[in-house]
């Protein structure tokens, strides 16, 4: 059989966490001096079961679930992403990247959305630029001052 040395693009994409694959996307983990700065996807499904406006997504490298994300859309002009991570074993190959454009995307349908926001620790060393890499522009500290708040103004959107 001939092998082709042409690497194959990395299929990433986003499914919904299902009865199929929650256990898997539970046993998701992030390196240890990660973990101060994500929640556990255990609870946020928990969390997602109980708020309609929670939504989730399991992040697939091919047919494996590799990450995670949450997303609150609790008022129509604004989308609160609360929950983005790729597990230990998959860092660092791009798939977080392609992941959260897509979940960017996804959001973007939501018709009256004017900004999205994310939040994350000021002491995580990597976070600022890769939000910032999206167009995610730090706009201070959240409510409760423990997180820094970013935002993504959605350009060219009527207000309706």
């Amino acid at each position: 059989m001939y092998q082709n040395s042409v690497e194959e693009p990395l299929k990433v994409d986003l499914r919904p966490v299902t009865k199929d694959n929650y256990e898997k996307v539970c046993d998701l983990e992030v390196l240890e001096q990660q973990r101060d700065y994500v929640a556990c996807n255990m609870w946020s499904l928990v969390e997602s079961m109980f708020n309609p406006h929670y939504q989730t997504r399991a992040i697939y490298r091919g047919s494996e679930p590799v990450g995670f994300l949450m997303w609150v859309a609790d008022e129509p002009e604004k989308v609160s992403i609360w929950r983005f991570m790729v597990d230990k074993n998959y860092q660092q190959q791009g798939i977080g990247r392609r992941a959260l454009q897509q979940a960017i995307d996804e959001i973007k349908q939501t018709k009256a959305l004017q900004k999205i926001e994310i939040c994350y620790d000021p002491a995580n060393p990597v976070a600022k630029g890769f939000y910032a890499s999206f167009g995610f522009t730090e706009v201070g500290m959240d409510a409760g001052g423990e997180d820094m708040l970013a935002v993504m103004q959605i350009k060219g959107r009527l207000h309706e």
